[in-house]
């Protein structure tokens, strides 16, 4: 009986030692695409390619040209950490020297190694090192960072989007980043609270512009989404306050207004940090008016009070929430930057505003170099 159990405890071994193997390497392989496993595949891949490359150039210099060396080492440098990086340019070190002694001084063939092309294969290995270090220091390999960095760029523009408004209600909201980059110091939350009766929306400028802001905005905007809904409206401000005085940061202000709307009556409250004052048009009267409510900017001391201002719209009435970036030039005033806007905001009352906020930043600030948000809502007659 013994005898004849044992091919199936080997086979049974055997099916065991063969799933531990693909186990190992699928970890090895998905610990890899994430950056904290081990290089040394790539490491070796790369180090086979080395005396391969030598041998094409010896053998057919024609057609595999002693630079040819770059192509390992400009892969190294998307692919491996900075110490593991330094084995392959020894390779290719060697790997050149071994071209050129076999093929003979650059002054007798155009196939040898000249020192250009020493030269093109060691400004390479500079940069691919360069690269290396940053990635090393970041934490965020090559592989994941792009697409990080998109589902992060994805996320915020969820979280900045506008909830649906009962009928009667249109809104609006257009941001652009300085630069034409996807990441800006301007940000916007919104939720709907008391039941889905209220629409609160809350518009932030952090001090700096495009990526310099960019980092304090993202951590910024999650923070107040987290905010927003939580507390009492008028508790909001204060509380971001706090928050942003918490971080310590050394450039660490920013502007803030934070609307509260009723959506059944159409009365709100405006309730300012420091932000640039609101533009309500009013139907009755066929005027633009601003609105400024009071307040510090935050971030600035503990304990700042945000006194809010009271308003109403009526059907047909609009107002319009929007940052420096879009009235403020160094050509002209903040004064004058809100006459062209209004001016332009003109064209839009016959067709309701449809579509108003981005071609309102076009045609008013479209190449200013800094961050530019509006926030649009107006009330359908």
């Amino acid at each position: 009986m013994a005898r004849g159990s044992s091919p199936d405890s080997f086979s049974a071994r055997q099916r065991k030692a063969a799933h531990r193997v693909r186990t190992a390497l699928r970890r090895s392989a998905v610990d890899y695409f994430r950056g904290d496993g081990s290089d040394r595949f790539a490491l070796a891949g790369l180090l086979l390619t080395v005396p391969a490359l030598v041998w094409g150039t010896v053998t057919n210099p024609v057609w595999c040209s002693p630079v040819a060396l770059v192509l390992p080492i400009v892969a190294g440098g998307l692919l491996l950490r900075p110490a593991s990086l330094l084995g392959l340019y020894a390779a290719a070190a060697a790997g050149l020297i071994v071209e050129s002694t076999v093929l003979g001084p650059y002054t007798e063939s155009a196939a040898s190694v000249t020192p250009g092309t020493v030269l093109t294969v060691a400004a390479c290995g500079f940069f691919g090192l360069l690269i290396a270090q940053f990635r090393a220091r970041v934490g965020v390999p090559w592989r994941r960072g792009g697409t990080m960095l998109f589902d992060l760029r994805e996320r915020i523009r969820v979280q900045s989007a506008l909830p649906r408004l009962p009928k009667g209600w249109h809104r609006e909201m257009a941001l652009r980043p300085a630069g034409g980059q996807s990441f800006s110091g301007d940000f916007v939350v919104a939720a709907r609270t008391g039941g889905g009766r209220t629409l609160e929306v809350v518009l932030t400028d952090v001090s700096g512009k495009g990526m310099d802001a960019a980092s304090r905005a993202l951590l910024l905007s999650g923070a107040f989404g987290g905010l927003l809904g939580s507390l009492p409206p008028h508790a909001f401000l204060p509380a971001a306050n706090g928050y942003l005085l918490r971080q310590d940061w050394d450039e660490g202000f920013a502007t803030s207004v934070h609307l509260v709307l009723d959506l059944d009556s159409g009365d709100y409250e405006l309730l300012s940090a420091g932000h640039l004052p609101a533009l309500q048009y009013h139907a009755g009267s066929g005027r633009w008016e601003e609105r400024a409510a009071e307040g510090p900017l935050l971030g600035v001391y503990d304990g700042a009070q945000f006194d809010p201002l009271k308003g109403s719209l009526r059907p047909g009435d609009v107002l319009m929430l929007f940052t420096d970036g879009l009235v403020e030039a160094s050509d002209r005033d903040i004064a004058e930057g809100i006459d062209r806007l209004t001016g332009e905001a003109e064209r839009y009352v016959a067709t309701g505003f449809d579509g108003a906020a981005w071609h309102l930043i076009e045609a008013v600030a479209k190449d200013v170099n800094d961050d530019r948000a509006l926030l649009l809502l107006s009330r359908r007659t």
